[in-house]
């Protein structure tokens, strides 16, 4: 919906309001007139229900309202003394029209003392557990976010397993686009392939004022530009579902290119206005590297460098379905031998050595002469060093196979991509057929223009163009794991209307391929994802800050009541 359309919805919200209401407000005393001004009105309200003006303010911020329309519906029926169950049902079932029924056809006795508190335990219960989702909720969607690390993106920065805070406040709180939507829920229901939202009424983007812009290196949290859901609460054969922007799933990547930089990528280098792009010293890009040794490449070795993403070879016999049911957990692929044997990979963490003698399995570890490792620049480095190492090559990837890579002309790789233009807000390009593969997405649907095109001739809005302004700003974003990273080397531009947040807060990491106490990374817990040197951890203060409050707490408790 446009501002336009909004604005005339508002106008019939009122005018429902004042003829469904206007004599509940001359019962409470109030003059009829009040009932019609918008606003006003619901100020007026307030105090005719015996809630603070402050409530008033909730009735206008998206999905918070949600919860507090019915809240006040009901309040509003046993301010005339209809408290009853059913009237408590109709109320919120009829989406509030129920309190017009009451408004023209009972009797109005407005109760002038009415206790707002609570009268039964139930109630109470209830009360709370509303105050306490309506403060949850505002703090979810405007404040600050949970979120979790799915993915190897990031690795090295940070890792699969990770639990983050993402404040929404850096880059400024957005408001709510779907504005009918379970609160505190992303795009489904949870256990369900059932949609959390409803796609009408829409409204506009709006964000609202931010502490700083996205720079460079940042690590940010955005809808997915290019999700259409294609595995997700759609039916069979279907193409895929378009969701709204605030719904579609959440990335997180480094951003490597802010409005108007010209980006480069040269051999897996990233340069912005030719020159190269310095990363932070937390951020440790990795590449696909062959890692070559006559005598067999160490895992052990690799496992030294810190490289967490290569394979590890056994043969293995397996004479009973108990072991081989016990190993099943750990391969990641397993051939067949002549003499019946198996050959599996595993990850870096191989076989455990308790399951081989527990399950009574033979298993021998093989050290291959090359292997496939994801290395930072530095630990190949290292890796060269090594005597037993005759050599380690990156793997740059030269040739355009395909269009799976942005603007999907089959010209550029992941590893050699470029000059492009990041769009700026204001900004104008000339458009010719060359390069509008690079913007044609922006112009149609992050922008909402028609586009058509015929022999050389491009038309925007039914006009001939051979120039674009964009309408605001885009960003380019690429995870640490070069060659492990679905980002915008594959999909393109990330508009500023899909940016979420900022990740500023590790407070729990557990690691996938542990178990037991290992499986929480102590060292990763209440660190924060940005600024200088290396990450530390918070946790020891935390955990004396806590203990200092229950210690305060008892011993006021106990103060107070020798009082």
């Amino acid at each position: 919906m446009t501002l336009y359309q909004w604005f005339v919805f508002f106008l019939i919200v009122q005018v429902i309001h004042f003829l469904g209401t206007w004599k509940l407000y001359e019962s409470a005393g109030r003059k009829r007139w009040q009932a019609a001004i918008p606003v006003y009105n619901a100020i007026v309200l307030m105090k005719i229900i015996g809630r603070p003006t402050w409530w008033t303010v909730l009735l206008f911020i998206p999905i918070i309202n949600l919860i507090m329309f019915p809240v006040i519906w009901v309040e509003t029926l046993r301010s005339f003394g209809k408290k009853s169950t059913l009237d408590t049902v109709l109320g919120i079932f009829t989406f509030g029209l129920y309190v017009m029924y009451v408004n023209y056809t009972q009797k109005l006795d407005y109760i002038t003392d009415r206790s707002v508190l609570p009268e039964n335990r139930t109630a109470d219960t209830i009360s709370s557990l509303l105050f306490a989702i309506i403060v949850a909720t505002l703090v979810h969607t405007y404040f600050i976010q949970p979120y979790t690390i799915p993915t190897a993106s990031l690795e090295k920065s940070l890792l699969i397993g990770d639990f983050l805070f993402v404040s929404k406040l850096n880059y400024g709180p957005r408001v709510p686009m779907t504005t009918v939507s379970l609160p505190m829920v992303h795009d489904s229901i949870p256990l369900t392939k059932r949609k959390s939202y409803l796609t009408w009424p829409e409204l506009p983007y709006l964000r609202l004022p931010s502490f700083e812009k996205i720079a460079k290196n940042d690590i940010v949290v955005f809808n997915w530009p290019a999700d259409t859901v294609h595995y997700f609460f759609e039916k069979k054969g279907s193409p895929g579902v378009i969701k709204p922007v605030d719904k579609k799933s959440n990335y997180v990547k480094r951003c490597q290119g802010t409005p108007g930089d010209i980006l480069t990528i040269k051999d897996g280098i990233v340069y912005i206005d030719n020159k190269e792009l310095i990363l932070p010293e937390r951020a440790k890009p990795q590449y696909e590297h062959t890692v070559y040794a006559a005598k067999g490449v160490s895992n052990e070795l690799l496992m030294a460098t810190g490289s967490t993403e290569f394979t590890r070879t056994y043969i293995v016999k397996l004479n009973s379905e108990e072991q081989s049911e016990g190993i099943k957990p750990y391969i990641v692929g397993a051939i067949e031998n002549p003499d019946h044997t198996f050959t599996i990979k595993t990850n870096f963490k191989g076989l455990p050595a308790a399951v081989i003698q527990n399950l009574g399995i033979y298993a021998q570890e093989q050290y291959e002469a090359n292997n496939n490792a994801n290395l930072t620049l530095k630990a190949a480095a290292e890796l060269r060093k090594n005597p037993s190492i005759d050599s380690v090559v990156r793997y740059i990837d030269k040739t355009p196979q395909g269009t799976e890579i942005f603007p999907h002309d089959g010209k550029w790789t992941i590893d050699n991509f470029g000059p492009i233009l990041i769009p700026e807000a204001g900004k104008t390009v000339a458009l010719n057929i060359g390069n509008l593969p690079l913007y044609k997405r922006i112009i149609n649907t992050y922008e909402n223009n028609t586009l058509e095109v015929s022999g050389n001739e491009i038309k925007i809005n039914g006009q001939i163009a051979t120039s674009y302004t964009f309408k605001q700003n885009y960003y380019w974003m690429m995870g640490d794991n070069r060659h492990r990273s679905e980002d915008s080397r594959y999909w393109g531009f990330v508009p500023e209307d899909h940016i979420v947040g900022k990740p500023i807060f590790i407070w729990l990491s557990l690691d996938p391929n542990a178990k037991g106490l290992d499986k929480i990374r102590w060292e990763r817990l209440f660190t924060t994802v940005s600024g200088e040197g290396q990450p530390q951890s918070y946790f020891k203060l935390f955990l004396l800050g806590l203990i200092a409050f229950f210690v305060g707490e008892y011993f006021w408790k106990k103060k107070k009541k020798a009082n």
